[in-house]
């Protein structure tokens, strides 16, 4: 999984850039088909936005965006927000599926 951080505006820092790849990390456990993930830092009239955009597998993508005070308040929120997308995503696709065979052998 590719982690790419891009800032408009502002320098990115050490520590906010280590912030970011050690909660990013994290996302591909609410769906595994995550390919790579793209954030992007910004800072306008001293409030910050952070959008995140992960890219999965057959064109899938997932975007947060969101603005407040705080940098990493906005990591955070973005990453809720683009991991409630993938949990919903992949509950559809597996509700899409239809049963094991192991659990229609049992049914009958």
């Amino acid at each position: 999984m590719n982690i790419t951080i891009n800032a408009r505006h502002m320098e990115v820092t050490d520590a906010i850039r280590q912030y970011i790849e050690g909660k990013v990390a994290k996302l591909p456990r609410f769906y595994d088909s995550v390919l790579d993930i793209e954030v992007v830092l910004d800072t306008q009239a001293d409030k910050a936005m952070v959008e995140i955009v992960a890219h999965a597998k057959q064109k899938h993508t997932f975007v947060a965006t969101h603005r407040d005070d705080s940098m990493y308040a906005c990591v955070d929120a973005c990453l809720d927000k683009v991991s409630e997308q993938l949990r919903r995503h992949k509950d559809k696709v597996r509700d899409r599926q239809g049963p094991s065979h192991g659990e229609t052998a049992e049914a009958m």
